[in-house]
């Protein structure tokens, strides 16, 4: 998977299962904020990845990326997520925790973390 594609997917996760705004997120991997927003009411979700310029969202279990002009799926189950991105064939697990969204991607075999930034206060990040 792409490493925007886990990035997006951490995003829709938070919001998708917290039923908060995301403003941002800090990609451990890569060192550095992605500037990624995510909203989710009910089974409708919607985001930016301000970085690419791209929309991505939908209604679930599916999310729409308009920059890899794909589909993932999106399963949510209590406060993990799994699903597949269609783009790369590959599956992913993501899990929120403290602030915090921890995707598995199948295909490198291996986690990625990141930060949530919170959308009522611009420089600080969910924590508990």
């Amino acid at each position: 998977m792409k490493p925007h594609v886990r990035a997006m997917v951490a995003a829709a996760t938070f919001a998708s299962v917290t039923g908060r705004k995301v403003a941002g997120i800090y990609d451990h991997a890569a060192g550095h904020d992605r500037r990624i927003a995510a909203e989710c009411r009910g089974d409708r979700l919607q985001g930016f990845d301000g970085d690419r310029s791209a929309g991505f969202g939908g209604t679930l279990p599916e999310i729409y990326s308009t920059e890899e002009v794909t589909f993932v799926s999106f399963v949510r189950e209590g406060d993990r997520v799994t699903g597949h991105d269609r783009g790369s064939g590959t599956s992913f697990e993501a899990r929120v925790a403290d602030g915090m969204v921890q995707v598995y991607d199948h295909g490198a075999g291996a986690w990625f973390s990141y930060d949530v930034q919170d959308a009522a206060a611009a420089q600080s990040y969910h924590r508990r």
